[in-house]
């Protein structure tokens, strides 16, 4: 599916997914990465849902992003409960979707000018 763009000026945004895959400005990723409006961390070494531990968001913590959207496949699997309450506790949001849904969600806070995080699982 391609989504259209809005004005973003020079932000990364969500411009495609499919089975597979995600575009970032029309650039196509086809590993597991983290995605901010001004940065991309590419091969983001995550197995699994259920293999997520906190060191898999060394790299998103420090930057203190009003939310982090979780994009889990084409399904939506909740991570452990006891990580999920640990990066709420640093006083981060946290939500939980399918891929899809986070990289529709992400562009619309993006565009919002808010600070979020997708960190996103082919």
């Amino acid at each position: 599916m391609k989504l259209h763009l809005a004005n973003f000026d020079q932000q990364n945004v969500f411009s495609g997914y499919g089975d597979g895959y995600v575009m970032i400005n029309r650039v196509r990723h086809e590993q597991n990465l983290i995605v901010f409006p001004d940065e991309i961390i590419e091969q983001w070494p995550v197995d699994s849902v259920g293999g997520l531990s906190l060191e898999h968001f060394d790299s998103v913590l420090p930057r203190k992003p009003e939310i982090i959207l979780l994009g889990t496949g084409t399904q939506l699997k909740f991570p452990d409960y006891a990580l999920m309450a640990r990066i709420i506790q640093t006083g981060i949001g946290f939500e939980v979707m399918d891929t899809q849904a986070a990289c529709r969600t992400y562009n619309i806070l993006v565009e919002e000018d808010r600070q979020v995080a997708a960190a996103i699982i082919l």
